[in-house]
């Protein structure tokens, strides 16, 4: 019947997460094994230019007093220049990318879902006298100061890891709620609310039994702000609802909590109708 075909979309939707998820982690060890490699070729060019500075030092001290001992301002400057360098080619792999500018560097944050691109954020950065935030884009509700205060003077890499990761969890939480009142307007029941920082989803849809109409009223909560799935879900119905509509509504709440928004309402939308 309805419930057993029910189960058997629960079960593909949980088998296509897992999936999912397994290629999410494979694409995500790509790009770390990636950085990684250009990490080490930074580590390599920083030591051969230790090794060519050493080697110049000790002509010097065989020749006439130098102080080739210490590297001149501009192959400082140059060592610098290619190691920004180096590091924005890391920062690419990961879905950010900059560019030097008179003051400092510029980056762009580009925020994806599922292999869907989202919005871009930019980032100008001043790095005289210490390393500060000149101008961005980033939503006022995103907690840049907080993130900046923490790693933006002592790593930078991390700063922007940090940052990429709360605004990628909030495009994805935003475009989940976009898809479910896009495709799925006519099912829900009133407006679907949310605050800007869409880490709260409150909105109601109805179930049917015994050829009565019951509502659900579910409310998402996304404790943690770098992540696009909720961290609590709760679903509420009726007190003269069925028992069998209890067992529903635990069933909805463990494919919300584990599956894009959209395609687990797809699921039990697609059994209902059925």
């Amino acid at each position: 019947g309805v419930f057993a075909h029910l189960e058997m979309l629960e079960v593909q939707a949980r088998e296509a997460a897992l999936k999912q998820e397994e290629m999410k982690q494979q694409e995500e060890k790509l790009a770390w094994l990636k950085a990684r490699v250009q990490e080490l070729k930074l580590q390599r060019d920083e030591l051969q230019a230790k090794v060519d500075l050493q080697q110049k030092a000790q002509l010097g001290k065989e020749g006439v007093v130098s102080d080739l001992a210490q590297p001149s301002a501009r192959a400082v400057l140059e060592w610098k220049i290619k190691s920004v360098k180096a590091m924005l080619e890391v920062f690419y792999l990961t879905g950010i990318s900059g560019k030097l500018t008179k003051e400092g560097v510029c980056f762009c944050i580009s925020t994806a879902y599922e292999g869907t691109y989202l919005d871009s954020y930019y980032l100008h950065l001043l790095i005289k006298p210490e390393v500060q935030i000149c101008r961005h884009s980033v939503p006022v509700f995103i907690p840049l100061e907080q993130i900046a205060k923490k790693y933006l003077q002592t790593d930078i890499r991390r700063f922007l890891s940090v940052l990429s990761n709360h605004l990628n969890a909030y495009a994805g939480r935003r475009y989940q709620a976009d898809q479910l009142q896009e495709h799925f307007s006519d099912q829900i029941e009133g407006t679907l609310q949310r605050n800007s920082l869409c880490n709260l989803l409150v909105f109601n849809y109805n179930m049917s039994s015994k050829s009565k109409t019951f509502p659900f009223n579910v409310r998402l909560l996304y404790g943690d702000l770098c992540c696009s799935l909720p961290t609590k879900v709760t679903i509420s119905c009726t007190p003269d609802a069925p028992a069998s509509l209890a067992e529903t509504a635990a069933a909805h709440s463990d494919l919300f909590s584990r599956v894009a928004l959209h395609k687990a309402f797809r699921s039990f939308a697609g059994a209902e109708e059925s």
